[in-house]
């Protein structure tokens, strides 16, 4: 399949691929299910499957991704970072990006105005002390509020990667100056395909890896029809299994072998969306939603 033809010159943010790619791995660990409750760190086989993620699932990964030479991004709640001095400069000194994704993984919309304020700057303070350079975000569980645009503008980060209003990279006026929006969706999301606990409830299905590398293939060759990004969200503590890695492995190797699928770290990507002169910032609103019509 030839990359589509759109008219004029390329946008820059593409660089003429037909498709844009970026790995992205939320390094979660233990923290979403503390988030439900402190009293789960009580439960070793809870604590256990999560902390297979950081342990075994991130240096599987990296080997892989050095063996196939591609970049990616490794968003880590400061919290994880925290108790785990080392894992966040070990993924930089692979090539890869480290990027924020909250200090305790409390999604923003459980929390006041202040207690996502605190979280944020907690966390940017963890990596501050580790010498790791942030520039960009990913909200627990995708759980953006309306500040948070505003919070990752303050803080003079350049992106987000949180929100779902498009298949393409877009630009947001914040109210604090723009910010770079890498969008994501479930459908490209390893949690809805493989995640499964008895107790707490994060999910309750587990996929034939082939048949989710057969659907992410799938939405690969449609955004290649019309020029999208491919942000594929994962988590080494899901992904990382030996035939979830094999499988995408193989989505990888595939995508390299097309020849027009350009793979990224958001930040490099975040950056060509800033030169991108056709990119204007938008403004983004909260709908009127007022009692009357929609009461709670």
């Amino acid at each position: 399949m030839t990359a589509p033809r759109h008219g004029g010159a390329a946008a820059r943010w593409h660089g003429g691929a037909a498709a844009v790619a970026t790995l992205t791995f939320d390094v979660d660990a233990e923290t979403p299910i503390l988030a439900q409750g402190r009293r789960y760190a009580d439960h070793l086989m809870v604590m256990s499957h999560q902390s297979y993620g950081p342990d075994v699932g991130v240096p599987r990964i990296l080997d892989m991704l050095d063996e196939l030479g591609v970049p990616a991004t490794f968003f880590i709640p400061g919290w994880v970072a925290e108790h785990r001095p080392g894992l966040a400069a070990r993924i930089v000194d692979r090539g890869h990006e480290v990027a924020h994704h909250s200090y305790s993984h409390r999604s923003p919309v459980t929390m006041s105005a202040a207690e996502e304020r605190t979280d944020f700057a907690r966390a940017l303070d963890v990596f501050a002390a580790q010498g790791i350079e942030i520039v960009g975000h990913r909200a627990a569980m995708w759980g953006a509020s309306w500040q948070t645009p505003e919070l990752i503008a303050e803080h003079g980060l350049l992106y987000d990667s949180s929100l779902m209003g498009d298949d393409r990279p877009y630009r947001i006026d914040s109210g604090s100056g723009p910010i770079v929006e890498l969008p994501v969706h479930w459908s490209l999301d390893d949690w809805e395909q493989y995640a499964y606990l008895p107790e707490p409830h994060v999910g309750a299905v587990i996929e034939s890896p082939v048949k989710v590398a057969e659907m992410w293939r799938v939405e690969l060759d449609a955004m290649r029809r019309y020029r999208c990004l491919f942000n594929l969200c994962m988590h080494p503590f899901l992904t990382g299994r030996p035939s979830r890695l094999v499988a995408l492995r193989g989505l990888v190797e595939d995508a390299l072998q097309l020849g027009d699928v350009r793979f990224v770290r958001c930040r490099d990507l975040a950056r060509d969306v800033n030169g991108d002169t056709t990119i204007q910032p938008r403004t983004i609103t909260r709908p009127p939603a007022t009692e009357d019509v929609y009461p709670d």
